[in-house]
Formats: structure tokens, sequence, C-alpha cells
């Protein structure tokens, strides 16, 4: 088990629903040694490795550079049905290379006229060094160079980090190399280009255009694909298997990009440098033996499993106030399903680490109201994440709420300016209750005493007549 855990690496699958921006990698162990240096295996309707080896080591990619040759003249040709005259004198140099069992010719002769299209088809198919460089030519303005740079330039567009090219044909260059995982990438994107798909699945191609004067039987001048899987009469056929690129050097020894669909499955094979012989010295295709192997593990091993049904509780949230039950259940979105290894325990996935949007709630919650995100996880490595939702509707209680509303007011800012409101004005009130007491005191102050006394006219008080008596 220790074994199978320390092997984990690429991702595992989440259908939609899953958020797999920071899924990991895990990389089931397979029964069995691989002969190739570099593999990698990518089911590719979920974008998902399921098996690698040496995948980011440097390997010499030999003729699978024509996928970025072919990428490169599809991207920039607009019209495929374009008319090319083929010159040697374009790749006559390669006579001259010291690794002549690495060539590879489709009978395309000096002064042949060949659409774009045929000439795509002769490189994907025999890795025809007349083909290839006749379209660097072409594509290029008449410089080859040109062309490579369009191909590192490509390179870097999609992140191929750990692959460098010197040439369209694949001839060995120690500066001129690739990675398992790059060229997976480089394929998957090469498969979303018009056109290139058709062309590098097919088995057998007779050019366009005739050239009678260079060949007699325009019928008899045929491209069979290199990859033997796809040969129904041979030993090596390969049910579903197709394309799409094969690769032999005397330097980089044999690799393989093929694809192979089964049952609803379609999977991605990349095998670098297996050895040209074997243990006696005889001819020996271990890429081939390989990928039938790895295919084979593949559909034979994995199958899509529910790992946690929407039904699910996986954990649970306080609410206060509620009328009932003072928490709430969350369940998955939706059912999560991955492709699985079977020989693995889907039980030994976790399902414990859980982010709430909110440590509780307060009623009423609605059902399916979001509630936070768990994440799976196998070995502490993360297969995404999926949302959590309520399980049922939370009611509020209206006595507790009464309660809570209550209480929450004296806490309110509103409370807090009633009194402060309230403060103000009764001091206002003080204030003119004092001045009123204050004017009404100054009013009633009583008068001096000679104010209330009548005056007396003194001169004529002196002079009264008396009295008479009777």
């Amino acid at each position: 088990m220790n074994k199978i855990i320390s092997a984990i690496t690429a991702a595992v699958i989440a259908l939609p629903f899953i958020n797999t921006a920071n899924t990991q990698a895990i990389s089931f162990p397979m029964k069995g040694t691989l002969k190739s240096e570099s593999a990698i295996v990518v089911n590719l309707d979920v974008n998902s490795v399921v098996h690698e080896k040496n995948a980011d080591t440097k390997q010499s990619p030999g003729p699978l550079v024509n996928i970025m040759t072919a990428v490169v003249c599809l991207e920039n040709c607009s019209n495929l049905n374009e008319e090319v005259t083929v010159h040697e004198d374009v790749y006559q140099y390669l006579y001259e290379t010291e690794y002549q069992s690495d060539l590879r010719w489709a009978n395309i002769l000096n002064e042949d006229v060949l659409t774009v299209s045929d000439l795509l088809y002769a490189m994907m198919l025999t890795s025809s060094m007349e083909a290839s460089e006749t379209i660097a030519y072409h594509i290029g303005d008449g410089n080859t160079e040109n062309f490579v740079k369009m191909m590192n330039n490509k390179a870097k567009e999609i992140g191929l980090d750990d692959t460098h090219f010197t040439n369209a044909t694949g001839m060995y260059d120690e500066q001129q190399y690739t990675t398992a995982r790059d060229m997976a990438t480089l394929t998957e994107y090469a498969l979303s280009v018009p056109l290139f798909e058709t062309i590098a699945t097919t088995y057998t191609y007779n050019p366009s255009v005739p050239n009678p004067q260079n060949h007699k039987s325009h019928e008899e001048w045929i491209w069979t694909h290199s990859n033997s899987m796809m040969d129904p009469n041979g030993n090596d056929y390969y049910s579903g298997a197709k394309g799409i690129k094969t690769a032999n050097l005397e330097m980089g020894g044999r690799s393989i990009v093929a694809m192979a669909s089964r049952d609803g499955n379609k999977y991605l094979s990349v095998l670098l440098k297996s050895p040209l012989t074997d243990a006696d010295g005889d001819t020996a295709f271990y890429h081939i033996t390989d990928c039938t192997d790895v295919f084979n593990w593949a559909f034979r091993h994995f199958s899509y499993q529910t790992i946690l049904a929407s039904t699910a509780e996986v954990g649970e949230l306080p609410v206060s106030l509620a009328n009932g039950n003072d928490y709430v259940l969350a369940r998955p979105k939706e059912d999560i399903s991955l492709l699985w290894y079977d020989e693995i325990d889907t039980a030994t996935i976790s399902k414990d680490k859980i982010k709430w949007y909110q440590d509780s709630l307060q009623a009423p919650v609605a059902k399916d109201e979001p509630l936070g995100k768990v994440t799976l996880e196998y070995s502490g490595e993360e297969l995404g994440t999926v949302e959590l939702v309520a399980v049922s509707d939370v009611e509020r209680s209206s006595s507790k709420y009464n309660i809570y509303a209550a209480k929450m007011f004296r806490k309110s800012s509103w409370f807090k300016r009633a009194l402060a409101v309230s403060g103000i004005l009764c001091g206002l009130y003080v204030l003119i209750c004092i001045y009123s007491y204050a004017v009404f005191k100054r009013r009633k102050k009583p008068l001096k005493p000679m104010y209330a006394v009548p005056k007396v006219d003194k001169s004529s008080a002196g002079k009264r007549k008396p009295r008479e008596r009777k």
C-alpha cells in the first residue's frame, strides 16, 4: 500500500461541477515493467493523467516533432488544396547525415506536385523527410529556419517548457528534446486543431495529385501509417487504436504517441525511448508492446464510480432562532463521480476537509442554500472540491426571534442614538425650566412703600377753617 501511495501524482477527474483548478496528479501504479524510459497515459474524456513514468525526463523526440510541424502548417496555411512543387535540393542535405537509418521516405520525387494536404498525410503516416522539409520550406517562406522558429514560438505559447525544436523532420540533434508530459500536452492541443485528427489517424492514403511522369500507377502510390496497431491483418492489431505518430532513432530509440477508444472511454499514450533491440540483439518493437499493455491496463482497471452521492450528509452547521432542531445538515450539490482505479478502495478517499462559508447561521435557512465546500483527498493529495448545500428548510421561531430582537435592540445603534437624543432633549427641557423660573421670580417682586401712600399738600393743611359750634 505504501508503494501505491508514494506513486500518487496525477489528476483523477471530477465532473464539471467539481473545481479542478487545484487538482493534484495521481499516477496509479501498473503491474509489470514498461521498456520505454518515459511514459504518460491520459484519459482524454476528462483530461486526466492516470499513469506516468519519468514524464518530465528530457528525451529525443525523433519524428514525433512532426506533430508540431503539422500544427504550425495547419494554423498558417489558408489553403490546404494549394499545390506545391517538391524540390529535392530542399532536403538534399539529409543524404549526408551520419544517421542514414533514421531517414524515412514516402517515394516523393523531385518535381512531384502535391497539395499541402497530401504532404501532411505523407509526413504524419510515414515520417516522410521529403514532405516535412517541403512543408517547412513552403510555410517558412522559403526558409526552414523561419519555420523552426514558428515551431518554438508555438511550443512556448502552449506551455511546452521542456521542449525545444531544431528541425521539422525529427532528425537527431542533441539540442532537440521534449518530455512525455510535453508531448502529451502538444498532442492534446493538436487534436483540437481542425483536420489534424483526421490526418493523424488515417491508416492509408492515396495522394490527390497523380504525377504520372514519376508514378506510372497512381493507385499503387499509397502511404500507410507506421503504427502497426492499426493494421487489421497484423499481429500488433489493437481494436480501437488510432495513429498518431511513431518515431525511430538510432540515438533515441523507438517512441509512439497513440490513441485508443473502447466502451466510451478514450486514452492517449505517450511512450518515449524504448530499446531498438532485445537482450539477444534482435530487432524489437517494445514501444508497440508497451502501448498495448498500457491500453489494456487502463481499459481493464478504470471506471467511473460515485465517490460521494448527493444524498449523503457530510456535515452540519449550528442554526440560531430555529423552530425545532438548532442545526442544518449539508450535502453535496450533485453526485460526485470520479474515474477511479479498481484496486484502490474509494473508502480511502477523505471527505472530511470542509470549509464553511459561515461558522453559524440564523434561521430561516432555505433548502439547497449554499453552505460551504468539501475537498476530496487521497493520501494527502487533492482530487477536487464540490459545493455543499442545505438538506432541508429550517424555519424561524417567532418567540425566539422576539426575545432576540428585544435583546439586540438594546445593543443596536438606533437604541444608542435614541438615548443620546433623549438626553439632549431632557437637558434642553431643564434649561428651559430654569430660565422660565428665573423670569417668573423677577416679575413677582413687591413694590416699595413710597409708591403705596398718597401725597399730602402741606400748605393747604395749615389754613383749614375751624369747625363751627352750634
